[in-house]
């Protein structure tokens, strides 16, 4: 997406940490024709070794905000490696609704330490990730700007969809036992486990939302 978005004289440097993932991503460029167009680094988010003014923009998926460290500094140097009048994106899971006429069940599940964790449980208000604002304030960039998208997920969900939620569980919620009660743990189970028969995403009448929030600012022209 972000090749198509700079076109064929545009370039695009993509950065991980994890190898296996830079692989996959190299072998995924070459198969759809963008291995001119987009290229891979191994890269720690919170000591990156890059120049000052290389890029016309930077863009951060469930990194920047989520990942350890003091995102308000990452957002500076960020901010630094972007040329004059660039602009630096930061995009991050803000909330879902995935468990309907469960509300009770989908509260108590994200007050647990794994529904925590994209939000960084016990950090200060103002590292938390909605408070970007302040970040790109402090940061010195213009025209600072925050959006919300919202995606749905509704009944009769095919294979793939389905086994996406089963992961979409997984990854917000994981095994919380110890920090619930056993009805609360087999509700969960009940629920969420696609093996189940009242698996919540087979049911006809299934819909769910999530929503992301993308923050944005420019550097001085």
């Amino acid at each position: 997406m972000l090749a198509d978005a700079v076109g064929r004289s545009g370039h695009v440097t993509g950065i991980d940490l994890p190898g296996n993932l830079l692989a996959h991503a190299r072998q995924k460029s070459y198969k759809v024709g963008l291995s001119q167009q987009v290229s891979f680094m191994k890269g720690d988010m919170n000591s990156l070794s890059i120049s000052d003014n290389c890029f016309d923009w930077v863009w951060s998926a469930d990194c920047v905000g989520y990942a350890p460290g003091n995102a308000a500094r990452l957002i500076k140097y960020l901010a630094g490696v972007v040329k004059p009048g660039g602009n630096v994106f930061v995009l991050a899971w803000s909330s879902q609704q995935l468990l309907p006429g469960y509300p009770r069940l989908e509260a108590r599940l994200n007050a647990t330490s794994a529904g925590f964790a994209p939000f960084m449980e016990g950090q200060r208000p103002e590292f938390h990730f909605m408070r970007a604002l302040g970040w790109f304030r402090a940061a010195g960039l213009k025209g600072i700007k925050a959006d919300t998208f919202v995606g749905n997920i509704q009944a009769p969900l095919n294979h793939e969809k389905r086994s996406a939620m089963t992961s979409l569980f997984e990854m917000r919620w994981g095994r919380p036992d110890a920090e619930l009660t056993e009805t609360e743990r087999k509700g969960y189970l009940r629920l969420c486990n696609p093996d189940s028969p009242d698996f919540i995403c087979d049911s006809p009448d299934y819909y769910g939302f999530f929503t992301y929030t993308l923050f944005r600012g420019g550097t001085a022209g």
